[in-house]
């Protein structure tokens, strides 16, 4: 793919029915900068310079290749897709929630199930945010080139200096645990805040863990019994970049997530240039092979968990390695390539 086609490109990320305002990228936007930060799916529109749409019409007037996300009961995402294609447009589709367990959930009403298959059946292209959820979409379109399915990770600004949330070694202090929700049994949240109970125990390190659930939340975290002192609870919603700066004052994410997601904590942990142990999203995977959970114990990663407490050096060469393999694989500039790339050829798969 030449460069200057890579520069050229612009998408359009079409959200049917969502209630983002409409968002035009001229620029990669700064920390805090009014309207929503460079990331998940508003980050295929933020690296590529685009366009994030809610509305059909709106997206049909931008003039450049449309990823429609599906979403909700995906009926409006099915209208969306029919007017798309009467206007000529090269659309690549994408479910919005990619978590396994999201898609078997959205997947279970036979109406969604109709649509979806009808939807990545008749699209020019599929993009996925998992390696699990391009898979799925190859097996939908048994009958279509399997090179009109890609997975993508989603971008995120590394290679932008304002995007740095990095805090010196010597002032992280503590656990950061990257997950939140006791209701989905694939986050195993408790297991993660057990673990890290017994971290702490083990070498005095603080735990940070956001609570959003209330006087609920509260409890239950009562009932695990951290060491006086050192558990410390973040309860109010803080923008993405405050979120970040908490973050970063951290030595290390942990979680031991098995959801098969995007990856967002691991995403944050690179902003944030700490590492983040467990957990098996794409990024994760990724960017850090050696600490996430894929193929782990729960007590081998422990044991990644500790090393890097006691450690500063070891965590200085995995955020290294980590920031190494992000720059290629889900910067900014390296996925807006791998989009041009993609679109190119699939025009060339429709024409044909």
């Amino acid at each position: 793919m030449p460069a200057k086609t890579a520069e050229n490109f612009r998408l359009t990320v079409l959200n049917p029915g969502g209630r983002d305002p409409q968002q035009e990228f001229h620029r990669v936007p700064a920390p805090g900068e009014r309207g929503h930060p460079p990331i998940n799916f508003h980050a295929f529109a933020a690296c590529t310079f685009g366009a994030f749409h809610c509305n059909a019409r709106s997206a049909i007037a931008e003039g450049t290749p449309v990823l429609l996300l599906l979403r909700g009961d995906f009926h409006a995402s099915e209208r969306a897709f029919v007017n798309l294609k009467r206007q000529g447009r090269a659309v690549a589709v994408s479910l919005k929630e990619t978590g396994l367990h999201q898609i078997a959930q959205q997947l279970r009403d036979p109406r969604k199930l109709s649509r979806f298959m009808k939807v990545v059946g008749e699209a020019d292209g599929c993009i996925a945010t998992t390696p699990e959820a391009a898979e799925i979409s190859q097996r939908v379109r048994t009958r279509r080139n399997p090179a009109t399915v890609v997975f993508v990770p989603t971008p995120y600004p590394i290679e932008h200096q304002q995007w740095n949330f990095s805090v010196p070694l010597a002032e992280q202090s503590g656990i950061f645990v990257g997950t939140r929700e006791w209701d989905v049994p694939s986050r195993n949240h408790f297991a993660t805040l057990i673990l890290a109970r017994g971290l702490c125990e083990a070498t005095g390190e603080p735990v940070t863990v956001a609570n959003l659930d209330g006087y609920r939340g509260r409890r239950l975290l009562s009932e695990l019994k951290f060491p006086k002192g050192k558990l410390r609870l973040v309860e109010k919603w803080k923008p993405y970049q405050d979120y970040l700066r908490e973050m970063a004052r951290h030595k290390i994410v942990l979680q031991l997530d098995r959801s098969y997601v995007p990856g967002q904590v691991a995403g944050d942990a690179l902003l944030c240039r700490i590492p983040c142990v467990g957990g098996d999203g794409a990024i994760e995977r990724i960017t850090f092979p050696n600490t996430c959970g894929e193929r782990r114990s729960i007590n081998e990663i422990a044991s990644i968990a500790l090393d890097l407490l006691k450690g500063p050096g070891l965590r200085e060469a995995v955020v290294s390695e980590s920031q190494e393999r992000a720059l290629q694989r889900l910067s900014f500039q390296g996925v807006r390539a791998q989009l041009a790339n993609f679109f190119t050829e699939l025009k060339g798969t429709t024409a044909s």
